[in-house]
């Protein structure tokens, strides 16, 4: 059996266990969200995955509606901070964050709903970073150095999991997270999943 295969059954084992085992998630969370700040309780957003190709990446919407808006025609401070952060702000300095999605991204249940993208087979529980098209491509330039990790990057399947995010996060400058994610897809193995795996619940509580 090929490490695709092996990891495609890890993957579902994985994903459909999580999805059963927090299924009063799948309702509560959804209220929660309606009540705090109105529809849509779901986020869609285009990432680049497996092969180069975009895929629509699903979250549990944790910012203000309009939220894509103010970032790039409203707010042009919140910008510019935006990108010098590379391509991030932590979530205390985010005005568009609501008060429900600090909680949700303080434990990381925002992303739940990438589990239906690992059952579709877009993503994978452990690989790089699903990147926005336009951050590889700014970032990039700004850090030029990590082009040659691109390619490897873009050859897997993004994870909801992965090297970096069980090794510090968002403190982690792009220019290291792009070493790691392409490290990991040139020397991927089923047994660095499973660690990476058996790592992540103690990074999502380590943000507390």
């Amino acid at each position: 059996m090929t490490y695709d295969q092996k990891k495609r059954i890890l993957d579902l084992f994985v994903a459909t266990s999580l999805i059963v085992a927090f299924f009063p998630f799948w309702i509560i969370i959804p209220l929660l969200i309606f009540f705090d700040s109105g529809w849509p309780v779901i986020f869609t957003h285009k990432r680049v995955g497996k092969g180069n190709v975009d895929f629509e990446l699903f979250k549990f919407r944790s910012m203000v509606l309009n939220a894509d808006e103010i970032l790039h025609q409203k707010n042009h401070k919140l910008l510019k901070q935006f990108k010098n952060g590379d391509w991030k702000i932590a979530a205390k300095d985010d005005p568009r964050i609501t008060q429900l999605g600090r909680f949700l991204r303080a434990f990381t249940i925002d992303e739940f709903p990438q589990l239906f993208n690992v059952l579709k087979g877009q993503m994978s529980m452990v690989g790089p970073r699903a990147y926005v098209r336009k951050e590889l491509e700014e970032q990039g330039k700004k850090y030029p150095e990590t082009k040659k990790y691109i390619p490897y990057i873009v050859s897997v399947k993004p994870g909801i999991t992965g090297p970096w995010q069980t090794s510090g996060r968002n403190e982690i400058p792009f220019s290291k997270r792009a070493e790691m994610d392409g490290e990991y897809a040139r020397n991927k193995s089923i047994k660095k999943d499973i660690m990476i795996l058996i790592r992540t619940p103690k990074a999502m509580l380590s943000k507390w």
